[in-house]
């Protein structure tokens, strides 16, 4: 008998927190479109309550304050990019290493053009919630992924490169077709960028970024990038 109220118990507790993190992931998701759109002076609770579905009393209870919850979503974006860095390591192919990296940036700047316009708002206006952030663990982690490149040069696999200087490359061009998409589209003519759109512009990072390193595609064509549905404001 205890062992079904047990077990009973932990089934509910699993709902609760399946429940719990459903609910979480709605409002992170509709906090990253409204601070993208307004920032963090113009984002209001009220809104991302009612982009989110629930009450704004809901929101307040799982995120006690504005500031709280918009470190929640800059803290969800700087861990969804650090782990892409995690392709490029000391036994890697530099091409496909590089490659992999560089179509991880292009999807996200893709799917989630949102996170990518909530971070560039964040360091346009001083980086005041995150800079300790990136004076520390983001330097700690380019720093580990430059000394790789480094190496991948020291031992001829690669031509000498400033590794560093080349992630803010990489961030800069691939970052650009979420946060300047409105410029993209107007010199592209069109009112938002296509899979094919997304595809082209793949291709072109990736050529410029695997030849200032001596390499050559490791594939004919990158693997397809798909846009978000939603984002189709321009």
């Amino acid at each position: 008998m205890r062992a079904q109220t047990a077990t009973a118990a932990d089934e509910t507790g699993r709902l609760k927190g399946r429940i719990r993190q459903r609910q979480e992931s709605a409002m992170l998701k509709a906090a990253e479109k409204v601070f993208a759109r307004a920032g963090f002076q113009g984002a209001t609770m009220a809104e991302i309550a009612d982009l989110a579905g629930v009450p704004k009393a809901t929101l307040h209870y799982y995120f006690g304050s504005k500031e709280e919850l918009y470190r929640a979503v800059l803290d969800n974006i700087l861990d969804l990019w650090l782990a892409e860095t995690e392709s490029i390591t000391v036994d890697a192919d530099p091409a496909t290493a590089l490659t992999t990296y560089v179509q991880a940036k292009m999807r996200l700047s893709a799917r989630r053009p949102d996170a990518s316009r909530v971070f560039a708002n964040e360091i346009v206006h001083g980086a005041t919630h995150i800079g300790e952030y990136l004076r520390t663990e983001l330097r700690r982690t380019v720093e580990a992924r430059a000394a790789v490149i480094d190496q991948w040069a020291a031992e001829g696999r690669i031509l000498p490169v400033d590794a560093t200087h080349l992630f803010f490359t990489i961030w800069a061009a691939t970052q650009t077709y979420a946060d300047f998409e409105n410029q993209v589209c107007a010199v592209l003519g069109k009112p938002r960028l296509s899979v094919s759109d997304h595809q082209r512009a793949t291709a072109h990072v990736l050529t410029v970024v695997l030849r200032t390193c001596g390499l050559p595609c490791v594939s004919g064509q990158p693997r397809p990038v798909s846009p978000s549905p939603a984002n189709t404001t321009h």
